[in-house]
C-alpha cells in the first residue's frame, strides 16, 4: 500500500520564492514556580514580552499540574518551598517522557555551596540563578531557552502538517490515480517520515475479524515490541492482548464505528515484554467513493507516562492529605498520651512491692508508647518532623524487633536472625530503623505467597571505595521469595513505583527506607535474582558514642530524687498535662511553680529570678509561645535553663538551637534530659 503526502503537482511551490506566508512566532510559556507571590511578580515583570505567556505557581503540586497540561520553553523553579521542594519537583518532571528534555532553572537565595549545585544539576536542572536576581542575567538566559523552543515547534509543527496532510490523503485514495508519478518521487520520503513518528499507524478491514491489520508502520516494533508482521498474520493478535478486563469495553465500541464514524479508546496492551502498558487508540472511518465504508485507519499512542504521572500526583495528594491530618492532630493526641503515660509512670512509683498490679500498668505503658511511637512515624514519613537520631545497641534492637515480625508475617514464613556478636553502635533514629526493617520484611513476606525463609544478618565491616569508606554496620535482609527482573530492580527505589495490583501497594515504602537510610548517612545495595530471591543490604556509620540508655531500661523506681528543691516553672495550657509534669518533677525533688501561659511566665520572670529551670510547652495560646519564651529567657535571663516539650511542631528551625523533649515522654525522660541540660553561658559583655 502506498501513502500520498501531496495533490495534483507534486511541488508545493513554484519557481523562485516560495508562495507560502511567513508564520508568527510560537507563543512559548514560561513556568514560574515560587511559594513567595512576591518573587512570581517580580520575575513576571522581568520576563514579560510578546509571544511569551508567563504561568506561575506556588507550590510543586501546583507544578506538575501546569506540567500535565501544558508543555513549556523553560521552568524556573525555587529550590526552597514547603511540601514538594524544587529537587522533588525536578525529578518528577524527569521522570515524564513529554517533559524530560523541558529546561530547569533553579532559583535560589541559599545552598549555594558545591554539594546543592551538584544536587540541582542531578536532579535535572540546566543552570542556577541565584537571589537578588539580575533581570539581565535571567532574561538572556531564558530568551536562550524561549528561542530554541520556538525552533523546536516549528520544527514539529511542520512535522504535524505533515501527519495532516497524510491524513488527508488516506481518505481520498481515488487521488492516487492521478499521483501516481509523485508518489514514486515521494517514496523515499514517505518511508523516513513514517519511521520517524512516535506513533503507530494501521489501516484494518470493518469486518468482525478481531481487527487484523492490513497496514503498519514500522514503529509499531518500538511500541510494543512485537514484530509488525505479527499483527498483519494472526487475526486475532491485537484482540488477544488486550487487557482482560478492557478487552468486551473496547470490543463494544469498535462495534459502533461504522454508525459513530471515529472512536478513541483507552485500554491496556499485553506487550512482549510481559508489561501491560497503557495506549490511546484514535480510529476512524475510511470511506469509498460511493460513500460507503471501507476500512479504518488509526493512530497507537503509548501514554503510560501520562497515566503515571497521573497516579503519582494522586499518590503526592494522599502523602499531603497523610501529613495534614497527622499534624492536626498529634498535638491533641500527644497531649493525651502525655497525661496517660505520665500517670502510668506515677501510678507505678506507687504500687512498688505489688507485682501483680505493675505488670499491668508495665503492660499499659507499652501500649500506650507504642501508640506514640506511631505518631511519631506518620509524622517523619510526611515530613513534618525531623529524625531523633541517637546511639543504639543495633543486636538489642533486632532482639525486641524479631518477635513483632513473627507476629506480622505469620507461620509460614521462617524467620532467622544471625550475627549478634559484638556489632558496633550506630547513630540512628531508633523508631525509623524498626519501621525500615519491618517494611522490608513485609516486601519479603509479599515475595513468598507460599511461605519461605527470611535471613536476617548483623556484620561489622569496613568498607575501601570510591564511594563508601570507613566503618559501617550492614544488615542484610534475605528473601527467598521470586526475585525481581533487571527492569524492575533499577527502579525499586522510585517513589510510587510498585509491582503489587492496584489497591496492593503505594509504591512509598522502599523509597521510605532508601530516604531514611541517606538521612542517617548510609548506603543501601540490592541483589536480586528470578525465582531465587532478593537481599537488601543497609550501610550504617559506626558511632563513637557510647550506647543511649533506653526508655525501657530506667524504672521508676531506679531514679533519685536530685532537684534539692530548686525552683522549676512549668508552663503549659492544658491542665492535665501540667499537674502530670509538675508531679513529676516534685516527685524529682523539685520545688515547683506552674502557670498556664508563656505570657503569665513572662510576667513572673519580671518578679522572680529564683528559678533555675523553665519547663514550657511549645503551642499555647496568648502573645508569646514557647519558642518566644526561651528566646526571652536567653536574652533576659542568661542562667536559667529552658527545656521546651511538644508533641508536634511545624517549624523546627524555630527551636533548632533550644533542648527539646517530645511529647508524651516517661518521667525516667525528663529526668535525664534535665540532668544532660548545662546551664546556658552569660553573653559576653559588649
Amino acid at each position: 500500500m502506498t501513502i500520498s503526502f501531496g495533490q495534483d503537482d507534486p511541488t508545493p511551490w513554484a519557481e523562485g520564492k516560495p508562495s507560502y506566508a511567513v508564520p508568527r512566532p510560537v507563543t512559548a510559556k514560561i513556568l514560574v514556580v515560587d511559594d513567595d507571590p512576591r518573587n512570581l511578580l517580580a520575575v513576571r515583570e522581568m520576563l514579560q514580552a510578546p509571544e511569551v505567556e508567563i504561568v506561575t505557581a506556588e507550590s510543586g503540586k501546583d507544578a506538575l499540574r501546569h506540567v500535565l497540561k501544558d508543555d513549556f520553553a523553560v521552568i524556573l523553579l525555587d529550590v526552597q518551598m514547603p511540601g514538594i521542594d524544587g529537587y522533588e519537583v525536578a525529578g518528577m518532571i524527569r521522570s515524564r517522557a513529554r517533559s524530560s528534555r523541558v529546561p530547569i532553572l533553579f532559583l535560589t537565595a541559599f545552598n549555594k555551596d558545591d554539594l546543592h549545585i551538584f544536587r540541582g544539576y542531578s536532579a535535572g536542572a540546566v543552570d542556577y540563578v541565584f537571589k537578588p536576581i539580575e533581570p539581565l542575567i535571567l532574561k538572556s538566559k531564558v530568551d536562550i531557552f524561549v528561542d530554541l523552543h520556538r525552533k523546536t515547534e516549528e520544527i514539529r509543527r511542520q512535522a504535524e502538517e505533515e501527519r495532516r496532510l497524510l491524513l488527508e490523503n488516506l481518505q481520498v485514495r481515488s487521488e492516487k490515480l492521478k499521483t501516481e508519478q509523485m508518489l514514486r518521487r515521494r517514496e523515499e520520503h514517505q518511508s523516513i517520515v513514517l519511521k520517524s513518528l512516535p506513533i503507530a499507524l494501521f489501516t484494518a478491514s470493518l469486518q468482525e475479524d478481531h481487527r487484523r491489520l492490513h497496514f503498519t508502520n514500522d514503529s509499531i516494533t518500538a511500541i510494543t515490541g512485537f514484530d509488525k508482521q505479527a499483527f498483519l498474520e494472526r487475526e486475532d493478535f491485537w484482540s488477544s492482548h488486550v487487557h482482560e478486563d478492557d478487552r468486551e469495553r473496547v470490543l463494544g465500541q469498535l462495534r459502533d464505528l461504522k454508525d459513530l464514524g471515529s472512536v478513541s479508546l483507552e485500554y491496556r496492551w499485553r506487550c512482549a515484554d510481559g508489561s501491560d502498558r497503557h495506549f490511546l487508540d484514535h480510529t476512524v472511518v475510511i470511506r469509498d467513493d460511493e460513500d460507503k465504508p471501507r476500512e479504518i485507519f488509526g493512530m497507537w499512542f503509548d501514554i503510560t507516562e501520562r497515566k503515571q504521572l497521573e497516579q503519582d500526583l494522586l499518590h503526592a495528594s494522599k502523602l499531603e492529605a497523610v501529613g495534614r491530618l497527622t499534624g492536626g492532630i498529634a498535638h491533641d493526641f500527644n497531649n493525651m498520651l502525655s497525661v496517660v503515660i505520665g500517670n502510668l509512670d506515677l501510678l507505678q512509683k506507687s504500687l512498688k512491692g505489688n507485682e501483680r498490679a505493675q505488670k499491668r500498668v508495665k503492660m499499659a505503658l507499652e501500649g500506650a508508647q507504642r501508640c506514640a511511637d506511631l505518631t511519631h512515624r506518620l509524622l517523619a514519613f510526611s515530613r513534618r518532623q525531623p529524625l531523633q537520631a541517637t546511639t543504639i545497641d543495633v543486636g538489642a534492637v533486632m532482639s525486641g524487633l524479631l518477635e513483632l515480625m513473627h507476629r506480622t508475617l505469620g507461620e509460614n514464613i521462617r524467620i532467622e536472625l544471625t550475627g549478634l556478636d559484638e556489632i558496633w553502635p550506630i547513630h540512628v533514629d531508633r523508631a525509623q530503623l524498626e519501621a525500615a526493617l519491618l517494611n522490608l520484611a513485609v516486601n519479603a513476606r509479599d515475595a513468598m505467597p507460599n511461605g519461605g525463609e527470611l535471613k536476617i544478618h548483623l556484620e561489622n565491616r569496613t568498607v575501601d571505595g570510591p564511594v563508601q569508606t570507613g566503618d559501617y554496620v550492614v544488615i542484610s535482609v534475605a528473601d527467598t521469595g521470586i526475585g525481581m527482573p533487571p527492569h524492575v530492580l533499577e527502579r525499586v527505589f522510585e517513589p510510587f513505583f510498585t509491582t503489587k495490583e492496584s489497591g496492593k501497594g503505594t509504591g512509598l515504602g522502599l523509597s521510605m527506607v532508601y530516604g531514611f537510610v541517606q538521612q542517617s548517612n548510609g548506603q543501601i545495595e540490592v541483589d536480586s535474582t528470578p525465582n531465587e530471591g532478593t537481599t537488601i543490604r543497609l550501610f550504617f556509620p559506626r558511632s563513637q558514642n557510647e550506647v543511649t540508655t533506653g526508655r525501657s531500661d530506667i524504672q521508676p523506681d531506679d531514679m533519685e530524687a536530685f532537684g534539692k528543691g530548686e525552683a522549676v516553672l512549668v508552663v503549659e495550657d492544658n491542665s492535665d498535662v501540667r499537674q502530670v509534669a509538675v508531679s513529676t518533677l516534685k516527685s524529682l525533688g523539685f520545688t515547683v511553680t506552674e502557670t498556664e501561659t508563656a505570657d503569665a511566665a513572662a510576667d513572673l520572670l519580671k518578679n522572680s529570678c529564683d528559678f533555675k529551670l523553665v519547663l514550657s510547652d511549645v503551642r499555647m495560646p496568648g502573645k508569646l509561645n514557647g519558642a518566644d519564651l526561651a528566646g526571652l529567657i536567653r536574652k533576659k535571663y542568661p542562667d536559667v535553663r529552658v527545656l521546651l516539650t511538644t508533641g508536634y511542631v511545624e517549624d523546627a528551625e524555630l527551636i533548632e538551637e533550644i533542648d527539646l523533649l517530645y511529647k508524651p515522654y516517661r518521667a525516667a525522660d525528663l529526668a535525664h534530659k534535665i540532668q544532660s541540660m548545662a546551664p546556658h553561658a552569660a553573653p559576653a559583655s559588649p
